[in-house]
C-alpha cells in the first residue's frame, strides 16, 4: 500500500484519513462459498466434483481485475493412452503445452465450441503448443486413440473454482459486487437450465452462492468423431493404420 505523507495540520490529518479510507476499501474482498450438488439417479450419493463455477463482473460499478499469466506455463501431458489432467483451467492468453510422453503418435485436436486446433501427428517425447485466446470450452480429443478426452476451460475472470467430491467451493479474494455466476460440468446437466448465469450481488453480509444443482449424468466421455467427423479407424498399437 501507497504512504501518502501530507502537511501537518486539519487540511493534512483530513487527507490522510481519505487516503487511509480508500486503501481499506480496496483491500476489502470476499471468500465466497457454495455447493454444486449432483443429484444421482442410483442409491449411492453421486460425486460431485469438478464442477467449475465463475464470476464476471455485471456492471461497470464492480472491480474487474486483471487476469495475470499464469507463473508457470500450463501443461496437459499424454500418457498411457490419457490426458493429465483431465481438467485444466487456464487465464485467457494462456499458452498450453501438450507434450507426448508416450512411446507411440498422437494427434491432440479440438473441434468443438472454445479454441478449435489440430496439432497434427507428432511422436514420442516431442512436444506442441495452442494458445487460447479467448473464453470457452474446449473438448480435446486424440484423432488416434478414441478413449482419449480431456477439457481445457479458457476464463477471462480470476475468480473461479472447482467443486470437490462434496460439491464445496470456495472463490477468495472477491470484491463486493454485482456479478454474473456462471457454472459447467463436462457430463451433467442443469437441473434447471436457467439457474445460470445469474445475477448475484455479493457484500460482506451475503457472499454465499447456494446450492446449484446438475442432474447426474451416467455418460463417462463426450460422443464424438474423429477431426474429419468420421468414425475412427481402426489402429494397432496406436500406429495409423
Amino acid at each position: 500500500m501507497a504512504i501518502v505523507l501530507a502537511a501537518a495540520g486539519p487540511a493534512g490529518r483530513l487527507r490522510l484519513k481519505a487516503e487511509a479510507t480508500r486503501a481499506q476499501g480496496a483491500a476489502e474482498t470476499l471468500t465466497v462459498t457454495g455447493t454444486a450438488a449432483v443429484v444421482g439417479k442410483g442409491k449411492a450419493p453421486a460425486d460431485s466434483s469438478d464442477v467449475v463455477i465463475w464470476l464476471e463482473p455485471a456492471d461497470e460499478g464492480t472491480a474487474r481485475a486483471r487476469v495475470e499469466p499464469p507463473r508457470t506455463r500450463p501443461r496437459m501431458l499424454q500418457k498411457d493412452k490419457q490426458f493429465e489432467p483431465h481438467l485444466l483451467i487456464v487465464p485467457v492468453g494462456a499458452v498450453v503445452d501438450f507434450p507426448n510422453l508416450d512411446p507411440y503418435f498422437h494427434n491432440v485436436f479440438s473441434l468443438f465450441d472454445g479454441k478449435r486446433f489440430d496439432l497434427g501427428l507428432y511422436e514420442a517425447g516431442s512436444s506442441r503448443s495452442v494458445t487460447f485466446s479467448r473464453a470457452g470450452v474446449s473438448h480435446v480429443f486424440c484423432n488416434i486413440h478414441p478413449e482419449m478426452s480431456a477439457v481445457v476451460v479458457a476464463l477471462d475472470t480470476p475468480y473461479y473454482a472447482v467443486s470437490s467430491r462434496s460439491g464445496a467451493f470456495t472463490i477468495a479474494g472477491v470484491p463486493p459486487g454485482r456479478y454474473m455466476a456462471n457454472a459447467w460440468h463436462e457430463r451433467h446437466k442443469l437441473e434447471r437450465a436457467n439457474e445460470v448465469p445469474r445475477e448475484v450481488r455479493l457484500s460482506a453480509a451475503a457472499s454465499a452462492l447456494g446450492v446449484i444443482r446438475f442432474v447426474e449424468s451416467t455418460q463417462l466421455t463426450v460422443a464424438h468423431k474423429n477431426k474429419y467427423g468420421q468414425d475412427y479407424l481402426p489402429t494397432k498399437n496406436g500406429i495409423y493404420k
